[in-house]
């Protein structure tokens, strides 16, 4: 039986080395990105619902960014506080933002689809680059470094969008980590060309991309996934590149409790599961294989089987990810995660094990 462990340990121990270098090397040695401005028309789009505070902060950072040809499309989706007058000063104040009112619709009652479908018709530019309420660009450069990766073929853009970093949180750093393994891997299989998902925090595509797949139209009745679900649907190899450069991040505020970021987390998890069948079948092999990478290897040194061998494999492991993990961390400007790397990775294991269970009786909260 310890033998078919082992054998067992070897496949899991090879399925992660595969995923570190055969996909996820692909964006961690990847070279650095050139930047071409294209001086595009540009319709920045930002839904907002009860977000006052933050609007007040990032609308006045998404204005003053120098490029020559864009306007922001402000939509206010039935707040309840005080967002829609701060955004009718916006619009008296600069003469290129246009304003958006949402009001409840009985069908599409707290859809941020609905609401984001109405700002995007009322936008009157070719290019759409999307943005968060709570979210802001760390350049004045960003419109132009994210549309730089346009091509005549390459139609949508996948963006990086962190958090802002708090000193002495572990909490701050799993929600950090967390992130940058997701970017690793969407930026990572869209390097592959296979293409599964992006953030709407930080995310461009042309608005005939949005019109060819009809919307949102095919996963309406999910709350969540204007960002995700559309890339999941709308991207392939021939019209998805990334975008990685510093000056392209947006940044935005992080959770402040666990309670709040493991609501969230479930949201994004549940949302996982209208994921093309592939792409349910690569996440779920990549996080089977580290959570069986861990209970055998608890397992097999327990009961100390060949436990050389075990303990060069955890090695090789462990050194490979690591690299790779840190490369990608060096790029996304999150460097000091990779010291914390060993403790993170088996804490978030731990979490996304009862995100799962979780889910499996109840629902996750929804938009707003």
């Amino acid at each position: 039986m310890l033998i078919l462990l082992l054998y067992f340990f070897i496949a899991v121990v090879f399925i992660q080395i595969f995923y570190y270098l055969g996909i996820f090397g692909k964006f961690a040695f990847g070279k650095p990105q050139s930047i071409t401005p294209k001086k595009l028309p540009v319709s920045v789009i930002v839904c907002a619902k009860n977000e006052e505070e933050n609007v007040k902060k990032y609308i006045p950072l998404l204005a003053e960014q120098n490029y020559p040809d864009f306007e922001i499309v402000l939509i206010d989706d039935a707040s309840s506080d005080e967002t829609l007058e701060v955004f009718e000063e916006f619009e008296k104040q600069y003469s290129n933002i246009r304003l958006v009112k949402v009001k409840n619709n009985e069908a599409f009652w707290g859809n941020k689809k609905y609401a984001l479908t109405l700002g995007i018709k009322a936008s009157s530019k070719d290019y759409l680059l999307f943005t968060d309420a709570d979210c802001y660009p760390v350049s004045k450069e960003w419109i132009t470094v994210m549309t730089s990766q346009f091509t005549m073929n390459k139609t949508i853009v996948l963006g990086y969008g962190g958090y802002e970093k708090t000193e002495r949180s572990l909490l701050n750093k799993i929600i950090r980590f967390e992130t940058v393994l997701t970017a690793l891997q969407y930026f990572s299989w869209a390097k592959t060309g296979l293409p599964y998902m992006g953030v709407g925090r930080n995310l461009a595509y042309k608005k005939e991309e949005f019109f060819n797949v009809n919307g949102f139209i095919e996963h309406i009745q999910v709350r969540s996934g204007d960002d995700d679900l559309f890339v999941n649907q709308a991207a392939n190899k021939a019209n998805t590149t990334i975008a990685y450069t510093p000056e392209s991040f947006t940044y935005s505020k992080p959770k402040k409790t666990y309670k709040e970021w493991f609501t969230q987390k479930r949201r994004h998890v549940a949302t996982a599961n209208y994921y093309k069948f592939f792409d349910k079948i690569q996440l779920g092999l990549f996080y089977s294989s580290q959570l069986l990478f861990f209970l055998l290897v608890i397992l097999l040194l327990a009961f100390q089987f060949q436990w050389i061998a075990v303990l060069a494999l955890l090695a090789t492991r462990y050194t490979i990810v690591w690299i790779v993990f840190g490369f990608s961390a060096g790029k996304l400007k999150e460097n000091d995660l990779k010291v914390w790397f060993p403790i993170i990775e088996i804490v978030l294991v731990i979490i996304q094990i009862n995100i799962f269970i979780t889910n499996i009786f109840s629902k996750p909260a929804n938009w707003k």
